[in-house]
């Protein structure tokens, strides 16, 4: 097996039996939380039967059916996504498999919007410094992850970035009172650079997933950069696949930070892991408009696979019924309190970070300076092993150039056995620094 799997040689990943809640049950017999939510995907837990029944059911109904054809459980979430989750603004439905053709078919949609209004120049896409959006060569491209792009250079198209909100790392300093004003004049000058009526979109999280390990913007951030936008005709892609369906504690981050975007693409939580399944949902003027100019989006062979709807809308019931998102906000608000109390003035700890259970821990070489390790120290490895040594599995985060990133993104279950076990884990990892 490991001949053959993963594709690179060298490597030796843990070794699985099953998994429970919100824990993973090693081939050793031991015995390790899940904090990490997988890649920060795990939202109702592991093993619920319910939602294995309705891939079963789903399965004997049929198996492979073409994306535009209308079955039973593509209707039934559709009915759930628009009655209990999306805005009435988001008003139609494109489904992918990964977030990364979702926000690959995000990008597509935009232009191809501008392009049916006769404007085919405005094909530009706004990146931003800090972010992530996917691992296609488009997605890749626009992503400011450094790390992810090593060796693809050559074939990664440029596009032009604003700088991504980070209050904590902002030139001016520190937190500093005119944060927003900076961040709000990087959006204006590049928009002015490149030529407002040569740009299409911006594509953006609304916080940042853990490439910047839950980056926070300021308040009033979002709002004036929304409004600035639409003065310029620029429309708002809004990337929460990561941070949607309940992650921050609401129901999409856009509820955390006030806005409306043009399309939201969003994932990991529609179906919580047990399926392949992203939403890209938008405006209808959008829709109407590509139809309108005899254009055509194209599906994805597997979109919309009828046991992904069907598990999606298992899922979507349980946050529901079980109060989840509510919950979610309540148990990551007391989490990252207590972390914040435990960890807050630590000498290498430079913030903790976040919002419900996306969050993030950024580790430093000085906190006073905000000096970082050296990138060969391979200090978020080292945290995460020692942790994983604990019994708690965190998720590595950062982009190279941000680092040392550790994120939180348990699944929205826990309880306070496991926030004392991320305590004491995160504890036991970080004096592992000290001593070294």
């Amino acid at each position: 097996m490991r001949d053959i799997w993963p594709f690179l040689p060298g490597k030796n990943p843990p070794r699985l039996s099953h998994a429970k809640g919100s824990y993973l049950y090693m081939e050793d017999g031991s015995k390790i939380l899940d904090a990490a939510g997988g890649a920060i995907v795990t939202s109702i837990g592991h093993g619920r039967e319910r939602v294995a029944d309705a891939i079963r059911a789903a399965s004997l109904n049929a198996s492979y059916i073409v994306p535009p054809w209308i079955t039973p459980e593509r209707e039934a979430l559709v009915q759930e996504l628009t009655t209990h989750w999306l805005p009435p603004y988001l008003d139609r439905i494109h489904l992918t498999c990964s977030g990364s053709e979702g926000n690959e078919a995000a990008m597509k949609i935009a232009v191809q919007y501008h392009a049916a209004k006769g404007h085919p120049e405005r094909h530009v896409i706004l990146a931003r410094s800090v972010s992530y959006h996917g691992t296609t060569i488009s997605t890749a491209a626009v992503s400011g992850h450094k790390s992810r792009k090593r060796g693809l250079e050559g074939i990664l198209q440029d596009y032009p970035r604003i700088e991504t909100p980070y209050p904590l790392r902002c030139p001016l300093g520190p937190d500093h009172p005119g944060v927003t004003d900076y961040y709000i004049n990087s959006l204006e000058e590049t928009i002015a650079r490149v030529g407002a009526g040569n740009i299409a979109a911006l594509i953006a999280e609304p916080m940042n997933g853990s490439s910047g390990g839950a980056i926070t913007p300021p308040d009033d951030y979002w709002p004036r950069a929304q409004a600035i936008l639409k003065q310029h005709g620029i429309l708002l892609i809004i990337d929460e696949v990561m941070t949607g369906f309940g992650r921050t504690g609401f129901k999409f981050g856009i509820d955390r930070f006030g806005i409306e975007p043009d399309l939201l693409v969003s994932g990991k939580g529609l179906a919580g892991g047990y399926a392949a399944i992203t939403g890209v949902f938008g405006r209808g003027e959008i829709a109407k408009t590509i139809a309108g100019g005899g254009l055509d989006i194209m599906f994805h062979t597997f979109a919309g696979l009828p046991q992904a709807c069907a598990a999606s809308v298992e899922v979507l019931r349980i946050l529901r019924e079980e109060n989840l998102v509510a919950r979610t906000r309540e148990v990551g608000t007391a989490l990252k309190q207590r972390l914040v109390e435990k960890f807050g003035q630590h000498p290498h700890v430079a913030e903790i970070r976040g919002e419900g259970l996306l969050i993030g821990i950024e580790i430093v070489k000085d906190r006073e300076t905000l000096e970082p390790f050296d990138i060969e120290d391979g200090i978020t490895n080292k945290v995460v092993a020692a942790a994983m040594q604990e019994g708690v599995f965190f998720y590595p985060g950062g982009t190279g150039e941000v680092r040392d990133i550790v994120c939180i993104g348990a699944p929205f279950i826990i309880g306070e056995k496991e926030c004392d076990l991320i305590e004491a884990s995160l504890e036991t990892a970080l004096a592992t620094i000290r001593r070294e």
